[in-house]
């Protein structure tokens, strides 16, 4: 009796320590999986809008303080409105050296064009890095000063008047289709494939108006040449932004609908394994955390909010949603 009992103790240790061995195992091989080749990192849009400059910058942290053992190569896939990028993205699989810097057309584009066949919760959360903001922006030479001159000028001119933006479906023309909609508005509206492209044209006086991004638009609002000068007049956010303290928000001014921000996150493929996932969110934790992520954010009007994992997702999910009202209300579905 007694050896059986030591031979059943015996098989219990045995067992805790095979268990042991294996969770080890798995720990180690989270911690220590790296990439074998460089990191394609796609981009959803065009080389000069906001999204394509933040991945230059994200690029060059990372590279600057050896937050990687291989390099991140940004990948620009703007076609249909994102919607080269996120098929790609499905192809991509299970694979661990591919990541994307996505948009609120993230959430769109699979719901404007179903024949993808993209479903974004089947993609893999990495990190949110922050929530980008938008301010209505008109040529500094227009005697254009605030709300009440834009709306009676754009309901004087109607389709004479020519709002810039990113795409179709996008952001940019959700905006304007909400601005029309809230004021009685008739502007046209006419699309680029880049938000850098936006903020040139109307600087240029190439069109009327624009919804960009800060970091799009505050190289011709710094301009010192009032011919390429840009003006904003009202921001899309809660509270006034740092960088325009004196710039008015639609919410100060009696209309806290008008409150809109776009996410920058990063997302791996469908079923991207766990030790890959481990090792992009550590990477992107350290650029959230870097001085010259805070400095940029700062500068640009970028609120830093990092969020992983189920969190992350759940904040996807309910973005959706939020986005196809939107696409309903303004007649985009």
């Amino acid at each position: 009796m007694g050896c059986k009992n030591n031979s059943l103790k015996l098989a219990a240790r045995i067992l805790v320590l095979a268990v042991g061995a294996v969770f080890l195992y798995s720990s180690m091989a989270l911690a220590q999986w790296e990439p074998r080749k460089p990191v394609k990192f796609v981009v959803m849009a065009g080389k000069g809008g906001g999204a394509g400059k933040l991945s230059r910058l994200f690029q060059g942290i990372i590279e600057k303080n050896n937050f990687s053992s291989q390099p991140f190569v940004p990948d620009y896939q703007k076609g249909g409105s994102g919607a080269e990028a996120l098929v790609y993205m499905k192809g991509k699989t299970g694979d661990s050296h591919t990541v994307l810097l996505t948009l609120n057309s993230y959430f769109t584009t699979p719901l404007r064009q179903p024949a993808l066949n993209v479903d974004i919760a089947t993609f893999t959360p990495i990190a949110r890095m922050a929530m980008d903001t938008f301010v209505l922006w008109v040529h500094a030479t227009t005697d254009i000063k605030n709300l009440d001159d834009f709306v009676r000028t754009v309901k004087s001119q109607g389709r004479k008047w020519n709002m810039g933006g990113t795409g179709r479906g996008q952001e940019d023309q959700l905006l304007t289709n909400i601005l029309k909609s809230t004021f009685n508005l008739d502007m046209n509206y006419t699309p680029f494939k880049g938000g850098g492209t936006v903020a040139k044209n109307l600087a240029g006086m190439h069109i009327n108006s624009t919804v960009n991004n800060p970091s799009e638009a505050i190289p011709f609002f710094e301009s010192n040449d009032m011919s390429k000068k840009v003006r904003p007049l009202v921001a899309f956010t809660p509270n006034r932004l740092a960088v325009f303290p004196d710039v008015p928000t639609f919410s100060e001014l009696g209309y806290s609908g008008l409150s809109y921000f776009m996410q920058r996150s990063v997302i791996g493929p469908p079923k991207m394994p766990a030790e890959a996932v481990a090792y992009y969110v550590k990477v992107f934790e350290k650029v959230h955390n870097s001085n010259q992520w805070k400095k940029h954010a700062a500068k640009k009007a970028l609120f830093r909010d990092f969020l992983t994992g189920s969190k992350l997702q759940a904040f996807f999910m309910k973005e959706r949603d939020k986005h196809r009202e939107l696409l309903k209300s303004t007649g985009e579905l």
